[in-house]
């Protein structure tokens, strides 16, 4: 299924993700400490009874957020983890799609345009630059030459990562 990138404003995205991640940070506290007094109050105090409590804990917490993650005010926090999935999957693909751009494969331009746009943006949600690396910042000029070379379009708003098969992972 393709992914599509979207627009998402960055002051909202990080104020939720501030919020959600203190609240889940609390949420891990107080069960981790609910368990380690219920465990320790039955079974008698023990520092593994106390670690079986924080990891209880922790699934508490993480299957809490598993049944939140669909709800509608999830929707910033669910677009940025697939945004960064994508990004991620791209990214053991790199060489082979950099061989691809040498190439003037499309389908290998179309990727990195891809990549580059999504990096941005998370750079942006994130607010931080990407100006500091050069290395992407020429690889980036480079897919823009070669794709007003070939007459493609300069953006690239969604990603199918079926197609990655087309390319071996280095």
């Amino acid at each position: 299924m393709a992914f599509t990138l979207e627009h998402h404003d960055p002051d909202t995205y990080r104020r939720k993700a501030r919020i959600i991640s203190i609240i889940m940070a609390g949420q891990l506290v107080v069960f981790g400490l609910l368990f380690s007094m219920l465990l320790t109050a039955t079974f008698g105090s023990s520092f593994w009874l106390n670690a079986l409590g924080v990891l209880l804990g922790l699934l508490a917490t993480s299957a809490m957020f598993a049944a939140l993650r669909e709800r509608p005010w999830m929707v910033e926090m669910r677009y940025v983890w697939q945004l960064k999935h994508h990004l991620s999957r791209i990214s053991s693909y790199l060489q082979p799609l950099r061989r691809g751009v040498e190439e003037d494969n499309r389908l290998a331009l179309d990727i990195l345009a891809f990549y580059h746009q999504g990096m941005s943006q998370l750079a942006e949600l994130n607010g931080r630059t990407t100006d500091d690396d050069a290395e992407r910042l020429a690889e980036k000029m480079q897919v823009k030459v070669r794709r007003e070379a070939l007459g493609l379009p300069a953006e690239v708003t969604s990603f199918d990562p079926h197609d990655l098969s087309a390319f071996k992972p280095s």
